[in-house]
């Protein structure tokens, strides 16, 4: 209601306003004069309130400036971060000055060629040399922007990682993160979707997470052969059951087919950490980031290291940084006591990508080697087969609806 009352009252506002310019323009008429055309004295007046205004615009474009620039993101905390800063910087400064040129002759010729009636106008048509100077110029400018920004690009994707490097996948699904640690082997175990339950949220292939997912699977479509055998014969519930037998048929022979893994391949996963809502990475050290998604497509964003990266259902992004400044020092160097770095999504991906967010931790490594050894394995996490239940029916249609896509 308030939302109404303030736009009826915005358009009564209008209506007044219009109203009272017919009033002046009849009141003109009467006089004698002419209300389209302006006299030059306003002409005049107008004009000087040209530079008035570039100095009121300017003014107020340097407050903001001072004002809020210390909002803005602080230093970078990662080591190729800073050279991210510096392309942005020289991108603004180009901005600047544009926008400082423009404006300032847009201003001034309107002060400068005020309307007299005297002069006439000169014809311009065409320029062979002027076109090719602002066609040149911006040209150079953007060459310049576009190379070094995919200069930067391929530093953090396509360069290879060091052998020590700690290797991190963050897989998001609506509306939450998980990270995964590489293990002592500094290698991600294998994993697929159909491999995803409650206990598996990553879908980790191991031979006790396939032992475990293959005997949740057999209770599940004894439970539905049970529904079957007690529902009407030729009936709706019937079919139903009939086509989830035959899907739960299709998923248990791909996730039986995993065990022609080699024993090695099967390992890999055993030593992988599982975290959520805050994960740790080593200042100094590079670390590699893997995503995947698991439903839609989310995008992992991390400001204060300038990094990003889409995260795409059915494949594998990656980028590579080095943090420089612990979370520790960052919170000195802001003078801010509760400040965390953060994952969060970047892609507007449902009703809660508001609430997509994650907590990064950075510490010196030896304190990061600490807070390794005090997690659990993902063989440490895993439900024995025989204490691990069905799947909840969230599980169950994830699974389904990606055997019908």
């Amino acid at each position: 209601m308030t939302i109404f009352l303030i736009i009826l009252s915005l358009a009564l506002a209008v209506l007044a306003a219009a109203q009272l310019m017919r009033v002046f323009e009849a009141s003109a008429k009467l006089k004698g004069g002419t209300s389209e055309l302006p006299s030059d004295a306003e002409n005049k007046y107008q004009a000087k309130m040209m530079l008035v205004f570039l100095a009121a615009y300017f003014s107020f474009f340097a407050w903001l400036v001072a004002k809020y620039g210390d909002k803005l993101l602080p230093e970078s905390a990662s080591e190729h971060g800073v050279h991210l800063d510096n392309l942005l910087d020289f991108n603004f400064a180009i901005i600047t000055v544009v926008f400082a040129i423009t404006h300032v002759f847009l201003f001034y010729f309107a002060f400068k060629y005020v309307f007299n009636k005297d002069r006439k106008a000169y014809y311009f048509t065409h320029s062979n040399r002027l076109e090719l100077l602002w066609t040149t110029v911006p040209a150079i400018f953007l060459a310049v922007i576009v190379i070094w920004g995919l200069s930067e690009w391929i530093d953090i994707t396509m360069d290879e990682t060091p052998n020590d490097a700690v290797v991190i996948e963050l897989y998001p699904k609506q509306f939450d993160w998980t990270a995964r640690y590489a293990g002592s082997d500094s290698t991600l175990g294998a994993s697929n979707y159909m491999m995803i339950s409650g206990t598996n949220p990553l879908g980790v292939i191991t031979d006790q997470s396939l032992e475990s997912r293959i005997l949740e699977l057999e209770t599940e479509k004894a439970e539905f052969q049970s529904e079957l055998d007690a529902a009407p014969e030729g009936g709706v519930k019937e079919v139903e059951m009939i086509e989830k037998i035959e899907k739960w048929d299709r998923i248990l022979a791909k996730v039986r087919s995993f065990t022609d893994l080699d024993a090695a391949n099967r390992m890999l996963g055993n030593d992988d950490i599982l975290v959520k809502s805050e994960f740790v990475i080593p200042r100094g050290k590079e670390v590699a980031f893997k995503f995947r998604s698991r439903d839609v497509i989310h995008s992992a964003y991390m400001p204060h290291f300038r990094a990003q990266m889409n995260c795409v259902p059915g494949m594998v992004t990656e980028f590579h940084f080095k943090p420089t400044i612990t979370t520790a020092e960052m919170r000195e160097k802001t003078q801010n006591e509760n400040f965390d770095y953060i994952l969060l999504c970047n892609k507007i991906c449902g009703a809660a990508h508001y609430n997509m967010q994650m907590n990064i931790k950075v510490v010196e490594e030896e304190e990061f080697n600490k807070w390794m050894q005090g997690q659990k394995t993902f063989a440490e996490s895993i439900t024995p087969a025989e204490e691990n239940g069905t799947a909840n029916a969230g599980e169950k249609d994830y699974v389904i609806s990606m055997i019908e896509y």
